[in-house]
């Protein structure tokens, strides 16, 4: 059977999240891997990749919460928000207290519009953004909706600031170190970035990037265990491989199916008594029509 499930990466620093999914085809065999949200380059922790089919029920799993703690450099912004850009502005002092420091980051807690770096992945037209940065012709990216429910002060030795955040996908850590800055009225950008936390995925099943192996990938069969588990055989398990909806008396919202071989069949969504299939993963089935992935 192919290797199918979820490797989580402790990825290094300096490889951007295309760089370790190369890695990850080569040491694999395999060229069936895509990653579950992307770290910038200086950025290590987590980071889940798909193997095989679990490559296509990738939108199903949770991009929230992400967890992160790092550092904060207080003086001065730079054209990237982090350490690797230039710099924007003149090395200014901290005058603010840690107490005022720490209200000003509580200030930037819950439901935001926050706009993302020109130095971004965020596209105009089709083409990221970065790249017009990079040409000297940066954009104005356009605010979008996040949630931040922590962004805490862990450690304060000036000019550097240590800190935890939680917060929803889509939020850029750089931004809120940007920001700080800004409102603390010395500029600040990002020092250094760790991931802890990514949807259901943590440090603690990640591995090193130069030490993963098929062993360490999660089964395909386990993934997605909160959502009820259905097991159909004969008639019922040709007609899911087929991406036909079967009867199913359980609570609406998405089930797995399994056979009775315990092979994992397909993802469905549950409504009225049938569960309609929204991804087979099989051969014999795709994707049906008008489903995005």
């Amino acid at each position: 059977m192919s290797l199918s499930g979820i490797l989580v990466i402790d990825k290094p620093e300096g490889m951007t999240s295309h760089d370790v999914v190369r890695r990850v085809r080569k040491l694999l065999a395999t060229h069936r891997v895509g990653h579950l949200g992307t770290l910038d380059p200086m950025a290590t922790g987590v980071l889940p990749l798909c193997i095989g089919k679990a490559t296509r029920i990738g939108r199903f799993f949770a991009s929230s919460p992400k967890e992160y703690v790092g550092e904060i450099r207080l003086g001065f912004t730079t054209d990237t928000y982090d350490r690797e850009g230039t710099s924007t502005s003149p090395g200014q002092p901290v005058l603010k207290t840690e107490d005022e420091i720490r209200q000003e980051m509580h200030g930037l807690t819950g439901n935001l519009e926050q706009t993302p770096p020109a130095f971004s992945a965020k596209k105009w037209g089709g083409v990221p953004s970065y790249k017009f940065a990079r040409q000297g012709r940066p954009v104005d990216n356009v605010p979008v909706p996040v949630n931040v429910r922590e962004f805490t002060m862990t450690a304060f030795r000036t000019p550097l600031l240590e800190f935890r955040v939680v917060c929803s996908g889509g939020t850029y850590v750089r931004s809120l170190a940007h920001d700080l800055g800004q409102r603390v009225g010395c500029g600040a950008h990002l020092e250094s970035l760790r991931r802890l936390k990514s949807g259901d995925f943590t440090i603690e099943q990640s591995v090193a990037l130069d030490r993963a192996g098929r062993s360490d990938v999660i089964s395909i069969d386990s993934l997605l265990a909160a959502w009820p588990r259905i097991e159909v055989s004969h008639v019922a398990e040709d007609r899911v491989r087929h991406g036909n909806p079967i009867n199913a008396d359980v609570a609406p919202g998405f089930v797995r199916i399994f056979n009775k071989e315990g092979e994992f069949l397909a993802v469905a969504l549950a409504e009225s008594g049938w569960a309609r299939p929204q991804v087979v993963l099989t051969s014999k089935a795709s994707i049906r029509q008008g489903d995005a992935f």
